[in-house]
């Protein structure tokens, strides 16, 4: 792919280090640009860390030879390259003892657990907050995230992720394949990364007020006193910042998997690969 352009208020980033989501080579949406115009072949994953080498028209708050880590936009050329313009709203500093593969590693998953916990779920600290999925990309890092804020946490999961669980700082593991969801009791938030019966089985536990918040699919079962969410994560450069300064101090830890060179890219997505932890790709190798 040729050398990126650099449009009114965006950046061009040497990519070090890029994350990706395995099934968005079947998200049609992408396929096209803004307008509607076909933009494929187009370049896919869309977390990103590098550093700007470039400056679009009218852009401010960034520098060339900054060290920045972002999501790029679904509608436009991703960063399994790399060069990749990206709007420079979606990205933030990153600071310079933050290692590229773990900053890329965390931009999606992290931006979804804020928002669900603290924008959807409205999570404060003495409430309990059930997280499926305890053990993945999302969910170990919304895991840390409710236990710094102060909440009670449930992490949910196979039985081998149990200690992986409990380690990040979860309260207490639920194993789903070996005891119903009644266990638990009544909680303020279940924050879902899973969809179908689970999804909509948990929404019987969430007590009146509470918030069932999904990122699966828009919930066919909702809370009989509460409210249900389906959300879509968003760029935003003040959480990202939050994210960099907790990944400094390390407070947050993100599970890295594979870290693969840009080449083996393709054979990232092949159906069936699964590691444990985020795979991220790294492209360059220092900075």
């Amino acid at each position: 792919m040729p050398y990126p352009h650099a449009s009114e208020n965006d950046v061009v980033v040497r990519v070090h280090a890029a994350g990706f989501t395995r099934g968005e080579l079947d998200w049609p949406a992408t396929w096209t640009d803004r307008a509607g115009r076909d933009r494929t072949p187009s370049v896919p994953g869309h977390e990103l860390s590098g550093v700007v080498v470039e400056l679009g028209y009218g852009t401010t708050g960034l520098t060339v030879g900054q060290r920045v880590f972002g999501l790029a936009d679904w509608a436009r050329d991703g960063t399994l390259a790399e060069y990749v313009a990206v709007e420079a709203r979606n990205l933030a500093p990153l600071p310079a003892d933050v290692d590229h593969v773990v900053a890329a590693a965390t931009v999606i998953s992290g931006l979804t657990a804020w928002q669900g916990l603290f924008e959807h779920g409205r999570l404060a600290a003495g409430r309990t907050v059930l997280v499926h999925g305890a053990a993945g990309g999302v969910g170990s890092l919304a895991v840390q995230l409710a236990r710094e804020a102060g909440a009670r946490v449930v992490g949910t999961g196979r039985a081998g992720d149990r200690d992986t669980v409990l380690g990040l700082g979860a309260d207490a593991f639920l194993d789903l394949e070996a005891g119903p969801l009644d266990g638990v009791g009544e909680v303020d938030l279940v924050f879902d990364v899973i969809g179908g019966e689970i999804r909509d089985r948990s929404a019987a536990l969430v007590r009146a007020g509470g918030v069932l918040v999904t990122i699966a699919s828009p919930p066919e079962v909702r809370p009989a006193a509460g409210q249900a969410v389906f959300f879509v994560v968003e760029p935003d450069r003040a959480q990202l910042v939050e994210l960099a300064q907790r990944l400094r101090d390390g407070r947050l830890r993100p599970i890295v998997g594979a870290v693969r060179p840009l080449s083996e890219a393709p054979a990232a997505f092949a159906p069936g690969r699964r590691t444990r932890g985020r795979t991220v790709i790294r492209v360059a190798e220092n900075g």
